[in-house]
């Protein structure tokens, strides 16, 4: 007969009594932790904390009078970008808007809108980037950096039928002094 040189270690059998024991001990634990609740959180101000005002929403295009000649169609925003491009903390909105027409591809005017300074002062244009009289409509526009950019559609000729723009330009405005500089990023055949 073979002896091994491990002790008999009766106690590692489980035994109903066993679990039954360390069930009742869970169960302890649970109730335990669910009747000792942190308390309710509480918040103080501290000297090194600062709050601000919520940040001015950008003018909404949606109650803006555009200065287009439609003829009584009404006009479209197509397109619309936001940031701060002057530089005092509020943000502008620049859209391409253009009259809605039947057919073809309408010339869009780009506009800049800003919001008046005082309570309850409403959007205007303030600036007008492209007139609808250099027949341009615009494919994109960003707002980034302070900087406004488009992709402007046009035509090498009056022959051009005004549904298929043949130029690309692509252009980019920059708040300066007290005026919009504008500057070519690119031109090229469409």
């Amino acid at each position: 007969m073979q002896t091994s040189a491990l002790p008999d270690l009766a106690h590692t059998r489980a035994r109903p009594v066993h679990w039954l024991a360390t069930a009742a001990a869970m169960a302890a634990v649970v109730a335990g932790a669910a009747l000792l609740q942190p308390g309710a959180a509480t918040a103080s101000p501290t000297a090194g904390i600062r709050t601000t005002a919520a940040p001015a929403p950008a003018p909404d295009p949606a109650a803006v009078t555009y200065p287009l000649d439609c003829a009584g169609a009404p006009s479209v925003v197509a397109r619309r970008a936001t940031g701060d491009i002057d530089g005092d903390g509020r943000p502008e909105t620049v859209v391409a808007a253009h009259c809605r027409a039947g057919s073809g591809t309408p010339p869009s005017g780009v506009y800049v809108l800003a919001r008046g300074s005082g309570a309850g002062a409403k959007a205007r244009v303030v600036a007008t980037l492209v007139e609808p009289a250099e027949r341009r409509s615009v494919s994109a526009l960003t707002v980034r950096d302070g900087v406004v950019g488009a992709t402007l559609l046009g035509y090498s000729s009056r022959e051009v039928p005004s549904c298929c723009p043949d130029l690309r330009e692509t252009v980019k405005w920059r708040w300066q002094g007290a005026k919009f500089v504008r500057s070519a990023a690119g031109a090229m055949g469409a």
